[in-house]
């Protein structure tokens, strides 16, 4: 973690930064837009679930629970079929499925049909187009990189500014059901963002090469990463985040009402949060991909966590309206900057070749902690009835996951950086130690072998020797 991975891409080929990687950077804001903005923009629609199918309120949110959930834990089985057959098919057939997935859902007549439509089908499509188009972005940014990770990231809280209110405003013209259809269609731009990703051509190369490939058995699911110091640390570093990341904006506009603020005021400061997030996340991708700052992009990373769980541990003693508007703002900014860099930071671990597996690893991890999180919150909420001990439980795990990545950096991957990082060093090392000693062993042949012919002539050592071309 502490060095960053020199990449070429894939077989090697360099990544353009630039040209059609800028098609790729636009897929990839769609993508994530719909990614995290879809599972908070579905939950407009949960009064009309509930009184349609007579259930509570815990009942609908399963819904959202279920998107995040399948977003983050079918990772490994998206790496599978990315290793298998690419990213572009993969997406192709992941918008058709994120898109059958609520065009099914709003012919459901009970709510585990819409558990299974909306949020298993659709949510298993949304996470087939989102870790390849991670991928993709990475093949085709190097230089470039950090700051089309913060463009990209800038997708989730742009698609939240507008899912919600055009939820609100289906819902109000066509019903849930109507809503869920034409949801349905505007899922289907996936289809269109999996189309852009083109994969790079590759140089041309030897036919015994090519059949060298062929023999050679690729790997669906690449556990080597786990062997990585830098991977464990940032896995260990990012489930403990997300155990406590995405706890305070679950809860701040409770935590206002608490206060006696009116509904619409309560609401708007998710709405503070989300126009400040759309900002910082490219503003934090810029600083990033400076010379000075990238090669310790960790640290910058672990700042944001920091910063981000102390907002929290300063939000718990907000006692007012204004006090709660200026811990949005603060969190909008640390929340942007964790966002812009979560993903590049584990791309500068591991490289492009282990990239596809280990995105999927990681998601799998945090989808654990995600299933945590909030329900840990809302139970000592219950136990407690104060806002103020839940927002210090998330910024305590925050800070504590900003401590694991910088001390781990600091003690543990530093070490591994003084010694060969590779198999491929030490032998080229090996190789290049072994021309030495043959280079300076014939130096010396030669030297005795002038030495002796020399000592053989001493007579015309210095001296003209007649010969017929001398004499003539």
């Amino acid at each position: 973690m502490g060095m960053v991975v020199a990449d070429d891409g894939p077989s090697g080929v360099k990544a353009p930064d630039g040209g059609w990687g800028w098609a790729i950077l636009f897929g990839c804001f769609i993508i994530t837009g719909f990614s995290y903005a879809f599972p908070k923009a579905v939950s407009v629609f949960f009064k009309e679930l509930i009184r349609e199918f007579g259930v509570g309120y815990s009942d609908t949110a399963w819904i959202s629970s279920i998107l995040l959930a399948m977003l983050y834990g079918t990772g490994p089985l998206c790496s599978v079929c990315v290793n298998r057959f690419g990213c572009r098919p993969v997406m192709l057939v992941g918008g058709l499925f994120a898109s059958m997935g609520m065009v099914a859902a709003s012919f459901c007549t009970s709510i585990i049909q819409l558990y299974f439509t909306a949020g298993v089908i659709t949510g298993l499509g949304l996470a087939l187009n989102f870790q390849p188009s991670l991928i993709m972005l990475n093949r085709y940014f190097d230089k470039r990189r950090p700051i089309a990770n913060g463009l990209s990231a800038a997708g989730s809280p742009v698609f939240l500014c507008a899912l919600s209110p055009l939820g609100q405003i289906l819902q109000d013209l066509y019903g849930w059901r109507g809503g869920f259809l034409i949801l349905g269609g505007m899922l289907l731009n996936c289809c269109v963002c999996g189309a852009l990703m083109r994969p790079l051509d590759g140089p041309k190369k030897l036919e015994e090469s090519k059949v060298a490939s062929k023999k050679k058995a690729k790997k669906l699911l690449d556990f080597s990463v786990f062997k990585d110091r830098g991977f464990l640390v940032y896995t260990i570093a990012a489930s403990i985040l997300v155990l406590g990341l995405f706890v305070p904006p679950v809860f701040v506009v409770s935590y206002a009402k608490d206060m006696g603020v009116y509904d619409t005021k309560a609401a708007f400061l998710l709405t503070i949060l989300g126009f400040i997030d759309i900002f910082a996340r490219p503003i934090c991708g810029f600083v990033a991909g400076t010379k000075w700052v990238r090669p310790r992009c960790v640290y910058l990373f672990s700042f944001a966590m920091f910063f981000n769980g102390f907002t929290d541990l300063m939000g718990s003693m907000s006692d007012s309206y204004t006090g709660l508007v200026v811990f949005c703002i603060f969190f909008g900014i640390s929340y942007g900057m964790v966002g812009a860099l979560q993903f590049e930071v584990l791309m500068a671990i591991v490289g492009t070749q282990k990239f596809s597996s280990a995105i999927g690893l990681v998601l799998l991890m945090e989808a654990i902690a995600v299933l945590i999180g909030p329900p840990s919150g809302g139970k000592l909420l219950d136990a407690t009835h104060v806002y103020k001990y839940v927002f210090i439980l998330a910024g305590a795990e925050v800070v504590t996951s900003a401590l694991v990545l910088a001390l781990g950096n600091i003690f543990c991957i530093k070490k591994k950086s003084e010694e060969p990082q590779t198999k491929k060093e030490v032998v080229e090392r090996e190789e290049l130690d072994r021309l030495e000693d043959k280079s300076s062993e014939e130096a010396r042949m030669d030297s005795v072998e002038v030495e002796c012919f020399l000592k053989a002539e001493p007579e015309k050592n210095g001296e003209i020797v007649t010969s017929p071309e001398t004499s003539v």
